[in-house]
């Protein structure tokens, strides 16, 4: 009996903390599964485009758009003269009814039908070596063929024979010796009355591929369109806080109170800068 009564007294103290340790386990189960999992708060995403804040910084920035618009321009009116090598053309024209003959109907209607013989005419050899033998010129067939431009408008019995030259007593000269020699040569192989001449070429004075109008507008847009890049793309790296808006836009919170910072606060005596600013307080 003196054992057994030991045996259960060495047996209470070791069920006790067993219970005293399942207890708080069992109440801090529940306690867990009440309280719900805090949940990190999500800033809103900032847009990187706001188009109206684009537009409004585009304003702002008028002086720099405009200091890009005169320097660009500047510098097409300079590429324009200087990079660009001036060309010059010169016209001279041919009819192809002849002067011997009556002008009745059958004479319009046959030249008519021979002006496609006569633009085939500036692609024979013959008359390339006879222009620049004329010309006295080292200019190869198919360097004096680029030269020149033959145009027959509808309706019309006239050749346009247009030479074009960085020189512009050549781009004269090479015309009107397209114009005579052809016209030998239809008279002399073709068996046809000899083409009249009706106008020669003059020597051109201005080129017509240079305008300085058109090269100084287009660098102004250049500048123009440089200008605006620029702007954006300080928008874009741009991420200081300057309103309001921009603290809920880039933090997700929400702003308790603006204390604004008047321009007059000086003259209730309190410091205050010349320039207005807005604090925010989150």
């Amino acid at each position: 009996m003196a054992e057994e009564l030991k045996r259960r007294r060495s047996q209470e103290p070791a069920e006790g903390s067993a219970a005293a340790q399942a207890a708080p386990q069992a109440a801090a189960q529940p306690a867990a599964q009440a309280a719900p999992a805090r949940q990190p708060q999500s800033v809103p995403n900032a847009d990187p485009i706001d188009l109206m804040e684009y537009v409004f910084r585009l304003l702002a920035s008028w002086k720099l758009i405009l200091l890009f618009a005169v320097v660009f321009g500047i510098f097409g009116h300079f590429y324009g003269a200087k990079e660009v090598t001036p060309l010059y053309r010169a016209t001279s024209t041919i009819y192809v009814v002849g002067t011997d003959n009556a002008l009745n109907f059958s004479n319009i209607q046959l030249g008519s039908y021979m002006m496609s013989d006569y633009l085939k005419v500036f692609d024979i050899w013959e008359v390339h070596e006879k222009v620049r033998q004329e010309l006295d010129v080292n200019y190869s067939y198919s360097a004096l063929r680029g030269m020149i431009s033959v145009k027959n408008d509808d309706g019309t019995r006239m050749l346009d024979i247009t030479a074009v030259s960085a020189d512009p007593q050549m781009a004269a000269d090479v015309a009107n010796a397209y114009a005579r020699v052809v016209s030998d040569y239809i008279a002399d192989t073709m068996r046809m009355d000899k083409p009249s001449i009706m106008s020669v070429a003059l020597v051109p004075t201005n080129p017509f591929n240079i305008s300085y109008t058109r090269y100084t507008s287009r660098f102004v847009l250049i500048g123009i369109g440089a200008a605006a890049a620029l702007v954006f793309v300080m928008m874009l790296l741009d991420d200081k806080i300057k309103t309001a808006e921009d603290v809920t836009r880039y933090t997700g919170l929400t702003n308790l109170a603006v204390v604004p910072v008047e321009e007059d606060l000086r003259k209730w005596g309190l410091p205050g800068r010349k320039k207005g600013k807005e604090h925010e307080a989150t």
